[in-house]
């Protein structure tokens, strides 16, 4: 039985090392690798495959569900352990573990992320190993090489930040870090590199990448400035401000980007796709909308129709929205009232403010196209960089440049509130412009803070809400604040890895 649950696990995951010929780029033409150089086309076919990757739903365990695609993992698997979104109601969505750090080996939207990582990292060295073997390469030909060690480091870099300890966390020379997979041909049996082994890694790949790419194909594809952008992400993470800041510069000072004003902002996410602030977005047309059952929109907005409307915006965010009524931000913000009534609508007891960051491209509720890099954060990378070295003014410059184009001109911040220190002021401006982005959580954890969620909400293991009274946070109860260096900021290593690579080392 043991051998039997082997052999199986090995057919149904794979694990991102498939031999060339057996490369499946659903949901693209179907192009498998052997093919590649027998086509004109093949080659981008491949790559933009590996970007399909990314937003498709991809068949795992023998079939497709619409829950399972990157995108929804990566932002549900963040931003639901932070404290910005507040779950409404109990779920068999295995979103719910996010919300409850009640994680697992068996965990299917872990176990699926983890998958697909790996796939597009196998079709990503599929086509880096075909340019290496090619040689005499265009202008053209090295920029898709270019996107593919791109894809292979942001992939990576997720993976290392789900999967391992962060990197402040402990000697991450000897803390275990992710599987390292940089050829179409390594075994699968594989032990885990370590937490710098793999930073170098995802490190070389981008450096790589911004040399070759050249002849960018638009934000729906990755550029050298996508590159910069990863890079002065990944120094932050690491607590390399000054590298930060370098990669950060890189792309402010390309020109290829401007922020949105106080009048544009507000319709910035539908339209990101034509708008000047996005330097990398994943591109969905009508086709690709995955509806109330798939889509990242359903679970935190719905118009009574359209999603399932089950987690909300903290009180704590909206508090920190509301300092200023000019913020144009709040109108991400979407207010459920009372039938015939100013009062906020509740659901369980929790007050209905729906977040629609990611609905209405075209006019569609569940509709949008994910931004992962924009303009705003690299100014707030470095705000964050700043506030670490003490420079005060610097990082207020910073602060301010997103101020002043949120509607805030008139309250822009020159010096420091009573009771805050410039970090905090840093921090509360990246959650006020990079809530439900994918951020929050690790901006807490990188700068040693813990996750404050003591409200009332289905974070609260065992407890039945009823009718609440939101004046009184909860006390007394357990998982209301999760320190940043808890273990169970860590998803397990998939059970199928672990039964299938027996080198692979659990968390």
């Amino acid at each position: 039985m043991k051998n039997t649950i082997k052999i199986i696990s090995l057919l149904i995951f794979g694990l991102g090392v498939q031999s060339c010929g057996d490369l499946d780029v659903t949901p693209s033409n179907q192009l498998t690798t052997a093919s590649i150089s027998n086509s004109s086309d093949g080659i981008y076919n491949v790559t933009n495959g590996n970007y399909a990757l990314i937003k498709d739903g991809a068949e795992f365990n023998g079939f497709v569900d619409d829950n399972n695609a990157y995108l929804r993992q990566y932002f549900q698997m963040t931003d639901f352990a932070s404290d910005d979104i507040v779950c409404g109601q109990k779920t068999e969505d295995p979103l719910y573990y996010s919300f409850t750090y009640t994680h697992s080996p068996n965990q299917s939207n872990s176990r699926f992320f983890w998958y697909i990582s790996y796939k597009i990292i196998n079709g990503s060295n599929t086509v880096i190993q075909f340019f290496e073997d090619k040689g005499d390469l265009s202008d053209n030909e090295k920029q898709l090489l270019g996107e593919c060690y791109f894809l292979r480091a942001f992939c990576q870099f997720n993976l290392v930040r789900f999967y391992a300890k962060p990197y402040n966390l402990g000697d991450p020379n000897s803390n275990l870090g992710i599987i390292l997979r940089q050829s179409t041909s390594e075994p699968l049996e594989k032990a885990r590199a370590t937490v710098q082994e793999s930073y170098n890694a995802l490190i070389a790949d981008a450096m790589k990448a911004v040399d070759l790419m050249n002849a960018p194909r638009g934000v729906a594809f990755a550029s050298k400035e996508a590159g910069f952008a990863l890079l002065s992400r990944v120094y932050l993470n690491m607590g390399d401000d000054d590298k930060a800041i370098e990669f950060a510069d890189k792309v402010i000072d390309s020109g290829r980007f401007t922020l949105e004003n106080a009048d544009s902002y507000p319709s910035y996410f539908p339209n990101a796709l034509a708008r000047s602030e996005t330097i990398w977005a994943i591109a969905h047309s009508a086709s690709d909308n995955r509806g109330k059952f798939g889509s990242i929109a359903s679970m935190i907005y719905s118009d009574g129709n359209s999603g399932w409307g089950e987690e909300f915006a903290t009180k704590g965010y909206r508090d920190l929205l509301s300092q200023n009524s000019n913020d144009v931000r709040a109108s991400y913000i979407f207010p459920v009232y009372k039938d015939g009534t100013t009062d906020v609508a509740r659901k369980n007891g929790l007050d209905k403010y729906f977040i629609t960051k990611f609905s209405f491209q075209g006019d569609d509720p569940n509709l949008s196209s994910p931004v992962i890099f924009r303009l705003a954060e690299m100014y707030l990378n470095k705000a964050e960089a700043y506030a670490h070295k003490n420079d005060m003014n610097s990082a207020l410059d910073n602060v301010n440049e997103i101020r002043k184009n949120r509607g805030l001109d008139a309250d822009l911040i020159t010096t420091l509130p009573n009771g805050k220190s410039l970090l905090d002021v840093v921090l509360d401006e990246r959650r006020l412009e990079l809530a439900f982005e994918g951020h929050r959580y690790y901006d807490l954890i990188r700068n040693e803070r813990p996750i404050d969620r003591t409200y009332w909400g289905y974070h609260i293991l065992g407890l039945t809400i009823g009718d609440i009274d939101h004046s009184n946070p909860p006390s007394g109860f357990d998982n209301l604040v999760i320190q940043w260096d808890d273990p169970r900021n860590l998803y397990f290593i998939p059970i199928d890895e672990i039964i299938a690579n027996p080198l692979c080392e659990q968390n």
